[in-house]
């Protein structure tokens, strides 16, 4: 139970009951009275613990949710409007709601079917303690997501800009402790003790030296030749390179193509970068979720072309039907470090870097996904020829 901070704003004491339940049976037609107010808000409302269990919901969030109200009522706010949640990551919104304080936050919700910006109200009981919040859901106009879309690329063009000073910064001393530790085996008679910690060293100084030179390439600090170069073939030899581990895997690969021809100009080898680590973050989902044999077992990519006089494009589109991930998460996907892997797995630049490609190469790299369903990363590149 949150109690009100002495130093915030008052807020307006608003006390609510449950529909269903009438607190004071002389008084019935108040809470019926209540009912109908609360239902014939046209977005949707709920009411929730500071620990995120729906303890309300009007009939807009339940056609928004396309559930019955005995399967929204009880259940924890991030399953119905994120349609889920991993339990060794926190919820940003749950997060939110501990705090006890006014916040709008936009956000996507599949579970509610598009994206929508969150109005949370702590309710102030007689008290002084807030034992519910209130959220009110406005769909998001099309201009308001463009706003969104922007403020998101903004976000990562700056953390672009601080990796790359990053990189540079600590690439001089790692250089450094190399040459020195490779100084130390070339010129001292070390015992073998002495020489497997020096070369521990230099293992690990590769390493660093490594996760900068990818935070370069995040920042899209280097420049590589582009040529006129066919998206499919990129595909087919990207699949070349890990057919086999595939195939061991149990993995499946459908593949459909444009009935023609479409050039892109593009660095061949960048790209293939991007598509080998994206069929690689399919196959880790897919082994997490189908630790065997499923019929489900899949990769799906596709390459298209929209016509367009100003802006064609090319769509590559990579989907599978593992883990998926939490709606909650989709917004940190494209940042520099942060991974849902296992500690050991994954640096967490994959897909930032990835995401600096598409964007150097004057496209956007997106993601859908619904936890335990399917996610589909989507390639977009002008058309060249």
């Amino acid at each position: 139970m949150c109690k009100k901070d002495n130093d915030s704003p008052p807020l307006r004491t608003v006390t609510t009951h449950p529909p269903h339940s009438c607190p004071n049976p002389q008084n019935c037609n108040h809470t019926d009275t209540w009912e109908q107010l609360f239902n014939a808000i046209q977005d949707p409302v709920l009411v929730v613990t500071p620990s995120g269990t729906i303890i309300e919901a009007n009939n807009a969030t339940l056609l928004a949710a396309r559930k019955p109200r005995d399967q929204v009522v009880g259940t924890g706010i991030c399953q119905i409007v994120h349609g889920g949640k991993w339990p060794h990551i926190k919820c940003p919104l749950e997060e939110f709601l501990k705090t006890c304080s006014p916040k709008v936050e936009e956000t996507r919700l599949p579970g509610l079917n598009g994206e929508y910006s969150f109005t949370i109200s702590p309710v102030t009981e007689p008290s002084g303690n807030i034992d519910k919040i209130m959220l009110i859901a406005r769909e998001l106009t099309r201009d308001e997501s463009r706003k969104m879309d922007s403020i998101r690329t903004a976000k990562l063009a700056a953390i672009g800009e601080l990796a790359a000073g990053v990189a540079h910064e600590v690439n001089n001393p790692i250089t450094g402790i190399i040459n020195f530790a490779q100084i130390l085996l070339d010129n001292y008679k070390l015992d073998s003790s002495g020489r497997d910690i020096v070369h521990k060293i230099i293992k690990e100084g590769d390493r660093i030296a490594s996760i900068t030179h990818n935070l370069l390439s995040f920042s899209r600090a280097e420049k590589h030749e582009r040529q006129p170069v066919n998206p499919v073939t990129i595909i087919k030899e990207s699949l070349t390179l890990v057919q086999h581990q595939l195939k061991k895997e149990g993995i499946t690969i459908k593949t459909s193509f444009p009935a023609r021809d479409h050039l892109i100009i593009a660095d061949f080898q960048q790209l293939q970068q991007v598509l080998v680590n994206l069929i690689s973050n399919s196959r880790y989902a897919l082994n997490a979720r189908y630790p065997g044999y499923h019929p489900n077992k899949c990769i799906e990519i596709t390459c298209g072309y929209t016509e367009s006089k100003r802006n064609p494009m090319v769509t590559i589109v990579v989907k599978d039907y593992g883990t998926g991930f939490p709606q909650s998460l989709l917004e940190r996907l494209f940042e520099p470090f942060f991974t849902t892997k296992a500690p050991g797995e994954g640096t967490g630049l994959g897909l930032s870097i990835s995401y600096g490609i598409l964007k150097d190469h004057g496209g956007d790299l997106r993601v859908n996904s619904i936890l335990d369903k399917y996610t589909e990363i989507i390639m977009e590149l002008p058309a060249g020829i």
